[in-house]
């Protein structure tokens, strides 16, 4: 069969101009409130509010405003619209994700006017979960809902169609959804995946490049090409009973069932030939955790193509030191790691199964190895506390020479950990957003859960308590920059080794640098805790040194700000120039 992959997005980015569509596509009340405005106008002065409050940081938006860019959405997606032959097309489906919902609903809602007959398909991660009564009201031209993975439900779908049969003359499809197995509970909720993943062709990109390469010189640019090792969380794990493990606040799984990976062989050959045949070297790693067994050697079989690779991926912050240089090897240039927390109190009740100092050993590894770091720092979790804060603080007087993290309020999600047990956080209830509320009509809400949620706990008591770390990590990226702005510098905490001594360099805004040396057993000690020991491996370790002169070594290091103590561990923190 004939299928044609229509990436409009693409071509509203390059009309609307890239920055600004990157700017709108980073919050998704932005991107929400374009088409919301185009499907209600009658909601247009309560949607422009909403768009104008989610600006005050953006300068080009606030130029812009919402009236002229939705004018020119309008343009755009209308004339993709009337230029496409859909009458020859057998089905028409929309994958919706994050910042992707009124966008689908305006295309779907355009073409079911003008087109009857054809059958309209959603699935995706927006609908993961959700109730498929709730889900057809909101959407009465949709014919069908995928739940779940896709792959399976919709080839059996195209097949049963394609051999002619009505759509409600067709068997029960598992993951295949439509309005009356609802209401006669037939296939109501069923879910289909692959067994392996390994059955996978490799992913087709090429109509994305077709459209990209028709663009004048100027709008074409050298995308990111995306590759899938696995889906699921193998961190997220059920019990026998049912109950649910994993990040507190993650909903990004509830489209699988379980942790599967590809071999790294076929992972390998896929960035290999797509790189190849799309003349791009940057490639991400989609997936929400790498493989835990494989993910080695994949890395070790992208080392051996003798490609400049500049790879993206998320990582856990167990990773290795020597993982993780393995991965720079590959061209791991950039990652997001799950640090979310520098409290490990908070930590706990995050789910993530880290500490603060692990959190702060890989933060010092990434910047060893010239790995750029983006990840993020979660405020305002319902249950947190002063302690948490207070840990929180602290830990940010250590990690000033490291990559800033990225301050986060915590959103709820439906599906969550906290979304589904909400009384364990403090939370009283749980509802949709309100400005899901301002998108759209109350007679479309009335049972529809949307992804992201809201809900009544105790949000002021943490935006209070939080406010000091908000304004500490402002300062930390204002120092960081500053002393990392000139060219060819070294880490702002270094040491070089002379084999029996050492000199560590502490870099200071607006102060001398700061020049330590450490002989004989302080130098070993401090090497020995370059992976973060106990005190009892330190004096194991060093028998003939004296536990009071141990201790009062690394109170010496740590109220220097040379190293990190957490309940009788300690982390070394300066960073080898040689970048190991």
């Amino acid at each position: 069969m004939r299928v044609d992959a229509h990436h409009f997005y693409l071509e509203l980015a390059a009309s609307l101009e890239y920055k600004l569509y990157q700017e709108i596509s980073e919050r998704t009340w932005l991107a929400e409130c374009i088409y919301a405005s185009l499907l209600f106008p009658e909601r247009f002065e309560a949607i422009d509010t909403l768009f104008n409050r989610n600006v005050s940081l953006k300068p080009i938006l606030k130029k812009t405003g919402l009236k002229k860019i939705a004018a020119q959405a309008k343009k755009i997606s209308d004339t993709f619209i009337d230029r496409r032959p859909w009458e020859d097309y057998l089905l028409a489906g929309f994958s919706v994700s994050l910042c992707q919902l009124t966008s689908s609903l305006y295309f779907i809602k355009r073409l079911k006017r003008r087109f009857p007959n054809l059958c309209m398909v959603i699935g995706g991660s927006s609908f993961s979960g959700t109730s498929p009564e709730a889900l057809f009201e909101l959407l009465p031209e949709v014919d069908v809902v995928i739940n779940g993975e896709g792959e399976q439900p919709l080839s059996q779908l195209v097949g049963g169609l394609k051999e002619g049969s009505n759509l409600d003359d067709l068997p029960p499809i598992e993951g295949v959804i439509r309005p009356k197995s609802v209401y006669n509970d037939e296939d109501k909720n069923t879910f289909s995946q692959l067994n392996s993943l390994n059955k996978l062709p490799p992913p087709d990109y090429d109509d994305y490049f077709a459209l990209l390469n028709s663009f004048k010189a100027q709008k074409v640019f050298f995308p990111v090409l995306p590759i899938e090792t696995s889906r699921g969380c193998w961190w997220k794990k059920t019990s026998p009973s049912g109950k649910s493990s994993g990040c507190a606040f993650c909903n990004l799984n509830l489209q699988w069932e379980g942790y599967r990976s590809k071999d790294p062989a076929q992972v390998v050959d896929e960035i290999d030939r797509l790189t190849g045949k799309h003349q791009s070297l940057s490639v991400a790693l989609v997936d929400n955790v790498l493989p835990r067994k494989n993910s080695k050697k994949i890395f070790e079989k992208l080392s051996l193509l003798k490609k400049d690779l500049g790879v993206f991926a998320e990582i856990r912050a167990t990773t290795s030191k020597p993982e993780l240089k393995k991965m720079a090897q590959a061209g791991v240039q950039e990652v997001q790691i799950g640090i979310e927390a520098l409290s490990t109190s908070l930590l706990r009740k995050l789910h993530k199964g880290t500490t603060a100092i692990q959190n702060l050993e890989i933060m010092r590894d990434c910047q060893a190895l010239d790995i750029a770091n983006y990840s993020n720092l979660i405020l305002h979790f319902p249950g947190s506390d002063e302690q948490d804060v207070t840990e929180t603080m602290r830990a940010l007087e250590f990690v000033t020479p490291y990559h800033p993290l990225k301050t986060v309020a915590f959103w709820l999600g439906l599906g969550s950990p906290v979304w589904l047990d909400p009384k364990a956080f403090g939370i009283r209830s749980v509802f949709n957003h309100p400005n899901w509320g301002v998108l759209f009509p109350k007679k479309n809400l009335s049972r529809m859960q949307f992804m992201i949620q809201a809900y009544r706990g105790d949000l002021g008591y943490q935006r209070k308590i939080w406010g000091p770390v908000e304004a500490k990590v402002k300062t930390w990226k204002k120092t960081y920059s500053e002393l990392n702005g000139g060219a060819l510098r070294s880490p702002t905490l270094n040491l070089r080794d002379g084999r029996n001594f050492l000199i560590i360099h502490q870099r200071n805004l607006n102060s001398e640098t700061i020049n330590h040396r450490l002989v004989g057993t302080s130098r070993l000690i401090y090497l020995f805790c370059r992976h973060h020991r106990s005190i009892k491996r330190i004096r194991d370790r060093f028998p003939a040194f004296s536990e009071d002169k141990i201790l009062s070594f690394l109170k010496m290091m740590v109220n220097k700000k040379l190293m990190f103590e957490e309940k009788d561990r300690y982390l070394s923190l300066a960073v080898n120039v040689k970048r190991l």
